[in-house]
């Protein structure tokens, strides 16, 4: 367990107003770009806490807080360095996101989703709360110089929420030097803290597949082209890339996830046209070049194999969310001065899910964290029965505070 000292011990004497607010969130959860409410319950209690600046509507539903320190830029350094004021970090931002998923609640918690098909099963009411709770910690001891920027995301669900921002002049607006952000994760044990200096989440790539035949009778597939065979053989044909084409030292995933195609109502009638549905996952853009390239090969050269035709769309959704090695090597530091060195894993394995923080981290040096929160708390990410552990939630506001006082008190240099 952690120590009850510094921030922990701040934010602790509120952990039951952000446990309320959590709560709230939780009951009230909304879907990508549409989190009015959520977004208006933020300003408002950045308000409360007097934040120096609060401007929502960013990136549509965006919001962003603006807490600036009591010291000055030299004094706040621990020793001399030459040209201090040029040469320190003058602001940070801290992200958390705000959106929910289309998940049916399948829980008797007393403040389970009051929407139907929708609910927070990502844990973004507990990661909007933590930033609450360190914007309030912030506001109230002000023991940095610079500023820091508290941006709350909408549509980080494969919406892009954070391109969202950016593209509305998020950096123009709050020019931060780094930045940081961090995800709850049910497989370290409450009180961890993971992160690794590269690599932490794949690039999330979206296929879709369009295989078109001579559709007919069932009973007859001499007279057809059949897409729904021509599909299977696809399926299972391009999962020879990862197998044969990509160096096995590389993390790669190649997944087929949706077939639509034919009538279930209709037993004998083979369709004309299937559409195939699937995701890639890489880490590195030569893994992810090479694999774009041998899926168009094997799609066209499967269909035309069996006399059918084949369209494919590659789309990018995200980049691979890489932290940059001293920023991370820093937030570990800082992680461990909250929970002990033992308490850290600082070489986590990276996922291959997808994080949209991976365009923030393009623009700016930064890193982002796990915080663990047991498994307790209903299972896994993405499925109905899961539920944010708040007991973190101390912990996890202090992270973010933490790290912000801590990088406002280094010169560029250090942290480079």
């Amino acid at each position: 367990m952690w120590k009850l000292t510094g921030p922990i011990q701040h934010i602790s004497s509120y952990h039951a107003e952000l446990t309320r607010i959590r709560r709230d969130l939780h009951a009230h959860p909304e879907l990508g770009f549409e989190e009015t409410r959520t977004a208006s319950v933020v300003a408002a209690e950045l308000s409360s806490y007097g934040v120096d600046e609060v401007h929502a509507g960013i990136g549509r539903t965006g919001v962003v807080g603006v807490v600036r320190g009591r010291l000055n830029v030299e004094a706040s350094l621990d020793g001399p360095l030459n040209g201090a004021a040029d040469s320190c970090v003058r602001a940070v931002a801290l992200r958390a996101d705000m959106d929910a998923l289309p998940i049916k609640e399948d829980s008797d918690f007393p403040w389970r989703s009051g929407r139907s098909g929708v609910m927070h099963a990502c844990g973004h009411d507990g990661h909007t709360t933590m930033l609450l709770g360190a914007a309030r910690y912030l506001a109230a001891t002000r023991n940095f110089a610079g500023s820091v920027y508290c941006i709350f995301q909408p549509g980080e669900e494969g919406l892009g929420g954070a391109k969202a921002m950016m593209d509305d002049g998020l950096f123009e607006r709050f020019p931060a030097d780094w930045i940081f952000g961090m995800h709850n994760w049910p497989q370290l044990p409450s009180g961890k803290i993971g992160l690794a200096p590269g690599a932490m989440m794949a690039a999330a790539d979206r296929i879709t597949i369009k295989v078109t035949g001579d559709g007919g009778h069932g009973a007859h597939p001499d007279m057809t082209i059949d897409p729904v065979l021509v599909s299977a053989h696809i399926i299972t044909a391009v999962q020879s890339i990862v197998a044969r084409n990509v160096n096995p030292l590389d993390d790669a995933v190649v997944s087929i996830c949706a077939l639509q195609g034919g009538d279930l109502s209709a037993m004998s009638v083979i369709p004309r046209q299937v559409t195939l549905v699937g995701t890639v996952r890489t880490f590195r853009a030569e893994v992810q070049a090479l694999i774009e390239k041998r899926l168009g090969h094997i799609v066209q050269s499967v269909a035309q194999a069996f006399g059918a035709s084949a369209e494919m769309h590659y789309e990018r959704i995200y980049p691979a969310t890489i932290n940059t090695p001293q920023a991370a090597h820093y937030a570990a530091e800082v992680a461990a001065e909250l929970v002990g060195d033992a308490a850290v894993v600082r070489d986590l394995p990276p996922s291959m899910g997808a994080e949209d923080f991976a365009f923030m981290l393009q623009a700016k040096p930064g890193a982002y964290l796990r915080l663990g929160q047991g498994s307790g708390a209903g299972g896994f990410l993405h499925t109905p029965r899961f539920d944010f552990n708040d007991a973190v939630l101390p912990l996890g506001a202090a992270l973010y505070a933490r790290l912000a006082e801590k990088v406002l008190s280094q010169p560029i240099g250090a942290m480079l």
